[in-house]
């Protein structure tokens, strides 16, 4: 019987890269490059971003939303996934970090595909409610502040058709989510979340341990 799963060692973590990852020049440069800010670790890893790159083919997505985009890795991945007439909705607040993800984005010819709206998450995802966007995305990704996180689901729950998928990151929150005594406003906020998500009727979810934890929701 297979274990449910196993310690990632730097070993294994250096195996799957060599034999399984196949990471754009691109994005192994913006990758570096971002490696080099103080707040790197809110990076996601090249693994997951391909395995975002193939979530997308797979469900033939053409709209994507995504809440959090620091320096444009996820939004270069899914934009260079994407079919030639897709688009992403991209929000974040900082402009200093979002401006090297427009750079990468101009350079690999995805910048028509990416719209980044520079204003809190919970205010971009109102007003394309009320602009009559629900039920009209393919794929969300959420992956900001971590209080909001529940508010960020309910409202990209909206936002997306049936069938569409929900992405969070972070959900296991370096392990500190199975730790009781751990109760941090953060690990609550991600800890409530996983609660939420595992009893909505709304969705089919499941939790991978890929990164620092990736929660997928199928909307029914």
């Amino acid at each position: 019987m297979s274990r449910s799963f196993i310690q990632v060692t730097p070993a294994i973590a250096a195996y799957i890269g060599q034999t399984m990852l196949h990471e754009a020049p691109i994005l192994a440069r913006l990758r570096e490059e971002t490696a080099r800010l103080p707040m790197a670790m809110m990076q996601i890893s090249p693994e997951q971003g391909q395995f975002m790159q193939l979530l997308v083919r797979l469900t033939g997505a053409r709209r994507y939303l995504e809440v959090g985009t620091f320096t444009g890795y996820s939004a270069l991945a899914v934009a260079l996934a994407l079919p030639a007439d897709g688009h992403a909705v991209c929000c974040d607040v900082n402009a200093e970090w979002t401006a090297t993800g427009r750079r990468f984005w101009a350079e690999a010819g995805v910048a028509a595909k990416i719209d980044l709206r520079l204003a809190p998450g919970m205010q971009t995802l109102n007003t394309l409610v009320d602009n009559g966007a629900a039920g009209s995305f393919d794929i969300a990704f959420i992956d900001a502040d971590k209080s909001n996180y529940r508010a960020y689901y309910e409202l990209c729950l909206q936002l997306l058709r049936p069938n569409g998928l929900i992405l969070v990151d972070n959900v296991l929150w370096s392990g500190k989510v199975a730790d009781a005594s751990i109760q941090t406003e953060d690990t609550v906020a991600i800890r409530g979340l996983n609660t939420h998500v595992a009893n909505d009727p709304r969705v089919e979810a499941s939790l991978l341990p890929l990164g620092d934890g990736l929660l997928l929701a199928r909307k029914k």
